[in-house]
């Protein structure tokens, strides 16, 4: 009994200096991500406007784009369907 004792002292000694360990570990990295977070450059609002009206030109140039090459297939694929049903039902 007295040794199941100790192996169980034992074994939550050794669970509370893992957690005191993890600990350290946790607080090292809030403090690397603290260092990292000051070094950060925000852009300022003339930037994020302009950035913002790029994507968005872009966007729509690209939306355009889309929607150009749909109709352009659909018209090809309904004028082959109409070619190849007119010659079947002749």
């Amino acid at each position: 009994m007295a040794e199941k004792e100790k192996k169980e002292k034992q074994e939550k000694k050794e669970k509370k200096e893992k957690k005191e360990k993890n600990k350290g570990k946790l607080k090292a990295a809030w403090k690397g991500f603290r260092s990292e977070l000051k070094n950060i450059t925000w852009p300022s609002k003339k930037q994020v406007f302009k950035n913002t009206l790029v994507v968005l030109v872009i966007v729509v140039i690209c939306a355009a784009a889309v929607a150009a090459l749909d109709i352009a297939f659909n018209s090809g694929i309904t004028a082959l369907t109409d070619l190849f049903v007119g010659l079947f039902t002749k």
